[in-house]
């Protein structure tokens, strides 16, 4: 089996391909920020969810061992799953610019932070193959 066979390792080199991808577009954000009637743009966020995560969520409800317990009930299933909303950005200027400076500095230093994490957990996982076979 190849190094790179690893389902972790190929999380890990795909996240690090989306970061740099996403670091291309929010470049482009603030190299358009005069430009009038630019609209940000970003990719969509990665979801690696496991198997079982994409399974439907059955509600579940605690058992009762006492008869002085308080009853539970299950959750229902719209209790279970979280809402996202894509917002429209911070401001919009006169010309229909709607780039924010202060936002799109934010998003590449997150996007930083995360490649960072993302090659850090690389090199370990690497340095830990490594270890293992006798060559570290």
């Amino acid at each position: 089996m190849a190094f790179s066979d690893l389902p972790l390792v190929g999380f890990l080199k795909t996240k690090m391909a989306w970061h740099q991808a996403r670091q291309v577009v929010l470049a482009e954000n603030v190299a358009n920020a005069d430009m009038p009637q630019y609209r940000p743009f970003d990719l969509k966020p990665m979801s690696f969810e496991p198997a079982p995560a994409r399974m439907a969520l059955r509600p579940a409800a605690a058992a009762g061992t006492n008869a002085k317990h308080l009853a539970s009930r299950a959750m229902a299933p719209e209790q279970l799953s979280f809402e996202t909303s894509r917002g429209q950005g911070w401001e919009i200027t006169p010309d229909g610019n709607s780039v924010v400076l202060e936002e799109q500095m934010m998003k590449i230093a997150a996007n930083q932070f995360d490649f960072q994490l993302a090659s850090s957990l690389y090199s370990r996982s690497l340095g830990l193959i490594k270890t293992a076979l006798g060559r570290g």
